[in-house]
């Protein structure tokens, strides 16, 4: 485990390759099966209420139906999730050339809204594990087996591909700690090695 500051961050946080690559995958991250959506914070339950008008436009008729029916979410508090529409995809889901995109972030970057998308999305494939001290850690799917292999290809550090989603979630200071900890970690990790060999 890798310390930085009060967040403890899983090792392969700060050693694998990763960047997503949606024509292989096709978003493969928001039609999970499983019936559950994406976890959310308290705090955005406001969010998604106040950008909804401006994301309805993008949805299915299917998928207007099912907030119809469920609400824009589900749950209890401290344990909140996005609805699924036949439990595979998010509710707030649109598909453009057979890739499964955020409403939300298709609303954000089209200056509709100010919010981006809940901070699970955003931070995926990392979790965030709340209990005692916070730990993020890295989920491997195999759906996302393609992200691995493009991050490989191109040498793209996970790190450095949620870079802004880091930075949401725990602030520019933190984000500037954590890559100096990730890279004195791979360094030891590298002068261990050299001296088995």
């Amino acid at each position: 485990m890798i310390l930085v500051q009060e967040t403890l961050v899983d090792e392969p946080v700060a050693s694998i390759n990763f960047a997503c690559d949606l024509k292989a995958c096709k978003g493969a991250c928001c039609t999970m099966p499983g019936g559950r959506g994406a976890p959310l914070l308290n705090s955005e339950i406001e969010e998604i209420e106040r950008s909804f008008p401006a994301v309805r436009k993008y949805l299915s008729k299917d998928h207007l139906a099912r907030i119809e029916q469920m609400g824009l979410v589900e749950g209890s508090a401290g344990d909140h999730t996005t609805p699924c529409y036949d439990k595979r995809a998010c509710v707030f889901v649109s598909y453009e050339n057979g890739i499964a995109k955020c409403s939300f972030e298709k609303a954000y970057f089209n200056g509709e809204i100010s919010w981006r998308k809940p901070i699970s999305c955003h931070l995926f494939p990392l979790r965030i594990d709340r209990g005692g001290r916070e730990l993020v850690r890295y989920e491997f799917l195999a759906e996302c087996q393609p992200a691995l292999e493009r991050g490989r290809l191109e040498h793209i550090a996970l790190s450095g591909f949620l870079k802004d989603a880091l930075i949401r979630a725990y602030g520019e200071q933190w984000y500037r700690e954590f890559l100096a900890t990730c890279d004195s970690w791979r360094e030891r990790r590298l002068t261990a090695n050299e001296k088995v060999v």
